[in-house]
């Protein structure tokens, strides 16, 4: 099949880790499949480049993939037969205390569990019982969250093993905000600081349900299956997969951009990119976008019915990011070593402190001391940069919308150039002061707002980076927004395959795996025997 024809069985919008996934899904079931990408390489939100300095490697968005790890949809892949090869650092995750002490997650359970107790007696055998107990359901429970909704096989796994882990209290953890968690559990700070700047990889306030599951999630998957990166670069990744499909016969086209999605009779049935070109699509169209893009951007009004205008409007996305890479000409110069060099560490000086920082970005405030994830990326892949020296990154959380700077008012919220720069500055300082001297081994410093961000990836519109808020009131069976919780929409042969679909962010190509299960069923969405029929069925009128 070549573009030349023009028509496919299948058309995927966007060459992101989930439209990659969907490709391969539909070429392995024997479908011809173009992929169509706006920016000039494949990835979306997993590439990597050499723009802050050349002899330096930094990814430019996303960095460490436990979820890609943990994924049976990737894993099933096989990427290692198309060039992906796993790194680990020495220790997944550290936390620095002014103190001098760091919390620490170890892939080993005994180390992580012997340095809790270093810290305070009995926390170390009150982790290994929490280890225990995700051990018994952990793969139950990642297969239910990742598999389309309602997760009937993986809610068959939880059932036979929640009695196992405790039943009804168990769940009640889950649902627990992840400060609860930790209390009820530890006496010490190290495991409540882990738990909770896990927890702080999404959008979920702290003291809101939801923010234990993630927390409890994170946390687990790094001390099962670690925060691995791909050698050479996060792009390692969808360069793999788009080989894949490059080798079994799809086609990718980058450096396109899709206008507009055809409708014929209330069916998708191609696209048209920027340029007027047609491409006909006999099966189906999978949209790796934003829902707002796809149903107020790519889609002619009138074929969408109302109530999805309606519902749309009040989509809610996560809050911005900004992200900066330094290149160093040394190692992280710590004021206290940590026991093991962590691949990626946070930045906070309290559990508190966490918690009041996200809940100022939650308010529209640009936070006074922000919640920093960082990574040391040439401690966990020394090709990364010359021997000596450290590509390390960190970002934060931003509003959306800002209404003031919680901090010393030198921020607007408008996120031109100077605006990103003085808040990097901030973030920067909150590095300086825990391992001085920070500053002077910086060779060169890229900062990305939120424009940047977008500029890059249409999809991080604002700079949110997970495909809209992962709270939940906008997951499950409402994401992206109520009666529309599964891949299919009100238009036949269309399927949203993004992180705007459940399960939502995330690189574990979830969204588009289910996009492409469905496209294979051919199931339109008032045809689907679930819970959300009902709603599904009255957005079409």
């Amino acid at each position: 099949m070549t573009t030349e024809s023009m028509t496919f069985d299948a058309i995927v919008i966007g060459a992101g880790p989930n439209g990659l996934v969907a490709a391969n899904h539909l070429i392995d079931a024997g479908w011809s499949v173009l992929v169509i990408e706006e920016q000039p390489t494949v990835g979306g939100a997993v590439r990597s480049d050499n723009d802050v300095h050349p002899d330096f490697v930094h990814d430019t968005f996303s960095t460490f993939y436990p979820l890609a790890a943990a994924s049976r949809t990737i894993q099933n892949l096989h990427l290692e037969d198309y060039g992906l090869v796993w790194r680990h650092a020495p220790a997944v995750l550290g936390h620095p205390g002014h103190d001098g002490a760091w919390a620490m997650l170890h892939r080993d359970r005994d180390i992580t569990a012997g340095l809790m107790d270093q810290q305070h007696a009995g926390d170390g055998a009150a982790w290994l019982e929490l280890c225990a107990l995700w051990d018994e359901i952990g793969d139950a429970l990642i297969t239910g969250l990742l598999t389309p909704f309602p997760p009937v096989r993986g809610g068959l796994g939880l059932l036979r093993h929640l009695p196992k882990v405790g039943g009804i209290d168990f769940v009640k953890m889950l649902l627990s905000p992840v400060i609860d968690m930790a209390d009820t559990r530890f006496g010490g700070p190290a495991p409540g600081v882990l738990l909770a700047g896990n927890a702080g990889h999404a959008d979920i306030p702290l003291n809101a349900p939801g923010s234990g599951l993630m927390g409890l999630m994170m946390t687990m998957m790094g001390q099962t299956v670690g925060f691995p990166v791909p050698e050479g670069g996060a792009g390692m990744l969808t360069q793999s997969l788009a080989r894949r499909v490059e080798d079994r016969g799809g086609l990718v086209q980058t450096s396109t951009r899709v206008a507009h999605i055809d409708v014929t009779n209330g069916r998708a049935t191609g696209v048209r990119t920027a340029d007027g070109t047609p491409y006909g699509a006999t099966r189906a169209v999978v949209a790796d976008v934003l829902a707002p893009a796809l149903y107020g951007d790519l889609l002619d009004p009138g074929d969408v019915p109302a109530k999805v205008h309606q519902r749309m409007r009040h989509f809610q996305l996560d809050p911005g990011t900004v992200k900066v890479d330094w290149a160093l000409d040394g190692p992280i110069p710590w004021a206290s070593a940590p026991p093991y060099d962590p691949g990626t560490f946070h930045v906070a000086d309290t559990r508190h402190q966490m918690a009041e920082a996200l809940q100022q970005v939650h308010a529209g405030y640009v936070p006074a001391s922000p919640f920093l994830l960082a990574g040391q990326m040439t401690t966990t892949d020394p090709t990364r940069s010359p021997a000596g020296t450290e590509s390390v990154w960190a970002y934060t959380h931003v509003p959306q919308k800002t209404i003031g700077d919680a901090g010393d008012g030198t921020v607007r919220g408008v996120w031109d150039h100077d605006d990103a720069e003085r808040f990097a500055d901030r973030m920067q300082d909150r590095i300086e002061r825990l391992a001085p001297g920070f500053g002077s081994r910086i060779m060169a410093r890229r900062v990305l707002g939120p424009h940047d961000l977008e500029a890059r990836d249409a999809n991080l519109s604002g700079g949110a980076i997970n495909g809209g808020t992962a709270q939940m009131h906008q997951e499950l069976f409402f994401r992206p927004i109520p009666g529309l919780g599964r891949a299919e929409t009100p238009i036949s042969g269309l399927y949203l395959g993004s992180a705007s679909a459940h399960p939502g962010g995330g690189v574990h190509g979830a969204p588009g795996m289910n996009a492409a299960r469905a496209a294979l069923a051919h199931g339109r969405i008032d045809k689907v025997v679930s819970p959300v029929r009902g709603w599904a069925r009255s957005l079409r009128r």
